[in-house]
Parts: C-alpha cells; sequence; structure tokens
C-alpha cells in the first residue's frame, strides 16, 4: 500500500496560525482561513472549493453541501464552531449573497485550483511544514481522513465524509499510523501474551 502525506494536527494548526498571522498585512486572510478550515474539515479537493456557492451553507445548522467531482458522492458535512464563528464573520464582512461562490478570487469568481495550490505552498513555507511533498492543497483532504480513521471512526464513515463511491479507496486511510499502533500495542499488554 503506498504511502500517503498528511498534516498532523501540530502542523495544521501552524498552517491556520501562519493564515491568521496575515490580518493586519492581507485583505483576503478571513477568505482564506475560511477556505483552508472548510477543505479540512469536508475533505474537498481545491476544485471542489469554487464548486461551493452561498447557498450550499446553511448557518442555522452549520453544515455545508459539498460537490464533489471525480466520481465521488456528494454529501452534507456539519462544520466545527470554530469554522462556522468565521464563515458568519467572513459572509457578513464579504456581503456574499445566495447565488455567488461562497470562496471567490479578486476577479470575482470562483477561487482557481491554482491559486490554492499557490497560496498551500505559501503557508506551508510560512509554517516551517518540512516536508515538501505535502505542500499540496490536497494533503488537507488526506489529512482529514486519517485524522478521522485515528479518532475512532470506521471505515464506512469515513468513506460517506470523505465522499468515496468505493470504499476500497477508503482503506489507504486505515493503516497503522501512530495512535493506531499506540491502541494495539495497549491491547497487547491487556492480553498478557507469553510469546
Amino acid at each position: 500500500m503506498k504511502e500517503i502525506k498528511y498534516f498532523t494536527q501540530e502542523e495544521l494548526r501552524r498552517i491556520f496560525r501562519c493564515i491568521e498571522g496575515k490580518k493586519e498585512t492581507s485583505k483576503y486572510w478571513l477568505r482564506n482561513l475560511c477556505i483552508f478550515r472548510v477543505a479540512y474539515r469536508c475533505g474537498l479537493r481545491a476544485s471542489e472549493i469554487g464548486l461551493i456557492k452561498r447557498s450550499d451553507y446553511n448557518s442555522r445548522t452549520g453544515e455545508i453541501y459539498c460537490r464533489r467531482l471525480k466520481g465521488s458522492l456528494n454529501n452534507t458535512i456539519r462544520l466545527d464552531k470554530q469554522t462556522i464563528k468565521l464563515l458568519v464573520e467572513y459572509t457578513k464582512q464579504y456581503k456574499i449573497k445566495d447565488t455567488d461562490a461562497l470562496f471567490s478570487s479578486q476577479e470575482n469568481r470562483p477561487i482557481s485550483r491554482q491559486m490554492l495550490d499557490r497560496l498551500i505552498k505559501e503557508y506551508c513555507r510560512e509554517a516551517r511544514i518540512p516536508d515538501k511533498n505535502k505542500w499540496h492543497f490536497h494533503t488537507l483532504k488526506h489529512s482529514i481522513a486519517v485524522h478521522l480513521a485515528e479518532s475512532g471512526l470506521d471505515i464506512k464513515e469515513v468513506q460517506y465524509y470523505i465522499g468515496h463511491k468505493n470504499v476500497n479507496n477508503t482503506f489507504i486511510y486505515f493503516q497503522f499510523t501512530t495512535t493506531q499502533q499506540c491502541e494495539m500495542y495497549k491491547k497487547l499488554e491487556k492480553s498478557r501474551l507469553l510469546v
């Protein structure tokens, strides 16, 4: 099974802090922070971010409808409280209408995959993420999938969450991570195997 690259929780915190640190120097810091948090939380590809309309986000329930590409299944994901809070601030500040793309470029077009790839590289550099093989927007999707697997969700739950049509595509996220190895060794210690 091939090794996948993903951000640790600490690396994600550093990336988010770098984006927040742009508060004084970039008028797009809030948009970018919302993009990265939504992409991570929903397991979205860069090309799927531009598909989200304002009307896809239900601010009452904190859920967002995700249109997925490459044969994946569309679904609705509930966001975490911090992302909801940021989206409330973002949608008010940018006065986004229901028919508009939720995340737009300076030209008022849906944000492009190319721009998102440029941004992830910039933020990874600033966050001092050492492994340059992680410096891709798709790493956010891999990250949430691994983190969900580590949190104890079963394979069918992770499959739904990230929109995989075929469960076989989800198996890769259930490789033995450090957390899973620790759990395995705890079970072995409890069983008191005489080996």
